[in-house]
C-alpha cells in the first residue's frame, strides 16, 4: 500500500500536473459562480484540454473542475439569492439572509471551510474504501457486471428525473444510442446509415457537451430573449468587506459539520441521489439535532456548515463506485467516467491492479485538488463575484464558441459539430419536460457495458440465461433494481393519492 502511494506521489509531483490541478480548480470555481452552469456541464467542457495529457494529469484536472464548482456554486447562492447549481439551493436558504445581514464575509469564509473539510474527509473515505470494493468487484463476471449495469440504469433514471417513467424513457433512449457503430461480437455495422463517422458509435465528447453544454445555452438563449438585459445581476450594489476562511467560526458548530460530512459521505456512493438529495437531507438534519432549529432560514450559519461540507464530501463518495465498480453517482461523475473512458482509464478491479499504481495518483490528485479549492476561494473570492457582472449575451457567445472548438479540434470531424448539436436539441427538450439528460449519459455509457457482458455471458453459458438470475452477486444486483422499480413506483401512486 505504502509503495503504490509512493509511486501515486510521484505522479502529480510533477509541476505540469499540480498547474493543471490548479487551473482545473480555477475554471471550476468560475463556472460554479455562473448560475445555471452545473458542475457536470464544466467537466463536459473541459474535456478537450485533457486530451493529449497523461492519465493522471487530465483526471486531476477534471478531479479540480469538480472540487471547484462543487464549492464555487456557494457564491451566488450567498451574495445574489441565485444558486449557482442544484446542489447550492440549500446553500442560499441561510446563506443569503447572512448577507442581507451584512454577514457576505462571513458567510462566504464559513462555506470556504465547510466545502474543504468536506472535501478531504471525502478524500480520505474514497482511499479507504475504494480498493476493497474493486477487490470484490474480483468476483465478477458478465453475468455480475450485467446486473450491475442494469442496477445502475434503473437507480439514476430513479432518482434523476421528475419520474420514474421517464427516468426509464431516458435511459432507453441511451440505451439505443449505444447500439450504434460495430456490434460488440460478430463486428456488423448497426444503424450507421452509410455515416463512416458513426462506425466506432457516437462519440462521448460530443454527446457530453450536447446535452449538458449546448441544452443549458439554448434555455439560457430563451430566458435571455424573455427578460433581456433585466437577467443580468445588478453585482454593483453588493460589497464585500472580507471574505477569508472562517476555521473557529465553522468547527464552533460541530453538529453541523458532522451532519453534512457524514450525509454527503453516505449519500455520495449511493449512484444517482446527487449532491441536492445530499444537501437538503443534510439541512434538514442539522435543523434537526441544533439547538436553536427556530433560526434555520433568517441567516443561521450552521445550514451554511451543513450544506457546504456536505455538497463536497459527496463528490468523493460518489467517485467511489465510478472508481471501483464503473457505476457513476451523480451526473457529474457520469461525464468524468467518459473523460476516463477517453483517457484509456477504464474503471473496475482492473484499474486497482495496475502495478503502476495510476489509482493511487488519482485519490492523491483528489486530495491536492480540495486543497487548491481551499487556496483559489480564498485568493479569489472577492473577484470571482465579479464574473456575475458580465453582460448574458457576451457569456453566452464566449461559451458556445469554446462548445464549438472543443468538439472539432479533437478529431477534426464536422460530423461531431452536428452530433453535438443533435443531442443539445434533444438534452433541451428532455429537461424541459422532465425528463433529464443523466439517464440517457447514462444509458450511453452502461449501454455498452451491459449488452457485451449480456452476450459473453449467454455464449459462456451455452445460451441459458439462468445463471444470470442464480448466481448471487449478479441476483442481489437484479433483486435490488425491481425492488427499487417497486419502491419508487409505490411511491409515485402514493403522492398522486
Amino acid at each position: 500500500m505504502i509503495e503504490n502511494y509512493l509511486n501515486g506521489l510521484s505522479m502529480i509531483s510533477d509541476w505540469g500536473v499540480l498547474l493543471a490541478i490548479a487551473a482545473g480548480t480555477l475554471l471550476g470555481v468560475v463556472i460554479g459562480a455562473l448560475p445555471g452552469l452545473t458542475s457536470a456541464m464544466a467537466v463536459a467542457l473541459l474535456l478537450p484540454l485533457t486530451f493529449g495529457m497523461p492519465a493522471v494529469m487530465g483526471v486531476g484536472m477534471l478531479l479540480g473542475v469538480l472540487c471547484g464548482a462543487g464549492a464555487g456554486g456557494a457564491i451566488p447562492s450567498i451574495l445574489l439569492n441565485i444558486p449557482g447549481s442544484p446542489a447550492s439551493v440549500a446553500t442560499s436558504l441561510d446563506g443569503f439572509p447572512m448577507a442581507r445581514n451584512g454577514e457576505a464575509g462571513r458567510a462566504l469564509g464559513i462555506a470556504i471551510v465547510a466545502s474543504f473539510v468536506g472535501g478531504i474527509v471525502s478524500a480520505i473515505l474514497l482511499s479507504m474504501l475504494a480498493p476493497p470494493i474493486a477487490e470484490f468487484a474480483l468476483r465478477f463476471g458478465p453475468a455480475e457486471y450485467f446486473a450491475l449495469s442494469v442496477f445502475g440504469l434503473v437507480i439514476i433514471a430513479s432518482v434523476a428525473s421528475q419520474s420514474m417513467i421517464k427516468g426509464l424513457i431516458a435511459g432507453l433512449l441511451g440505451l439505443f444510442a449505444a447500439t450504434v457503430g460495430m456490434d460488440p461480437i460478430t463486428g456488423v455495422a448497426r444503424f450507421t446509415f452509410g455515416e463512416l463517422s458513426l462506425l466506432t458509435g457516437i462519440s462521448l465528447l460530443p454527446a457530453l457537451i450536447g446535452l449538458f453544454a449546448v441544452s443549458q445555452l439554448i434555455k439560457d438563449a430563451i430566458d435571455y430573449a424573455n427578460v433581456g438585459s433585466r437577467h443580468d445581476a445588478p453585482i454593483d450594489a453588493l460589497q464585500i468587506r472580507t471574505a477569508r476562511p472562517r476555521w473557529r467560526d465553522t468547527f464552533s458548530h460541530w453538529r453541523a459539520l458532522l451532519s453534512g460530512v457524514g450525509v454527503g459521505s453516505v449519500i455520495g456512493p449511493v449512484p444517482g441521489a446527487g449532491a441536492s438529495i445530499a444537501s437538503l437531507i443534510s439541512y434538514d438534519q442539522a435543523k434537526r439535532w441544533s439547538k436553536t432549529p427556530e433560526r434555520f432560514g433568517t441567516g443561521n450559519p450552521e445550514g451554511v456548515v451543513a450544506t457546504e461540507s456536505s455538497n463536497n464530501a459527496m463528490i468523493g463518495g460518489s467517485l467511489i463506485p465510478t472508481l471501483a465498480l464503473g457505476v457513476p453517482g451523480e451526473a457529474a461523475t457520469a461525464v468524468l467516467l467518459g473523460g476516463l473512458l477517453i483517457q484509456g482509464i477504464t474503471p473496475g478491479p482492473a484499474l486497482f491492479a495496475d502495478p503502476s499504481g495510476t489509482i493511487y495518483g488519482i485519490f492523491l490528485a483528489y486530495l491536492v485538488a480540495n486543497i487548491f479549492m481551499l487556496l483559489v476561494m480564498w485568493l479569489g473570492i472577492r473577484y470571482f463575484v465579479r464574473i456575475l457582472a458580465v453582460p448574458r449575451k457576451l457569456l453566452l457567445a464566449t461559451v458556445t464558441t469554446f462548445c464549438f472548438i472543443g468538439v472539432y479540434g479533437v478529431a477534426g470531424d464536422i460530423f461531431d459539430i452536428w452530433l453535438m448539436l443533435g443531442f443539445g436539441v434533444l438534452g433541451y427538450f428532455l429537461n424541459r419536460y422532465g425528463f433529464g439528460t443523466a439517464p440517457l449519459v447514462l444509458g450511453l455509457i452502461l449501454g455498452p457495458i451491459a449488452e457485451a457482458n449480456l452476450r459473453r455471458g449467454l455464449l459462456i453459458f451455452e445460451g441459458d440465461w439462468t445463471p444470470f438470475l442464480t448466481r448471487p452477486i449478479s441476483a442481489t444486483f437484479l433483486c435490488l433494481a425491481i425492488l427499487l422499480l417497486a419502491l419508487t413506483l409505490w411511491q409515485n401512486l402514493r403522492s398522486r393519492a
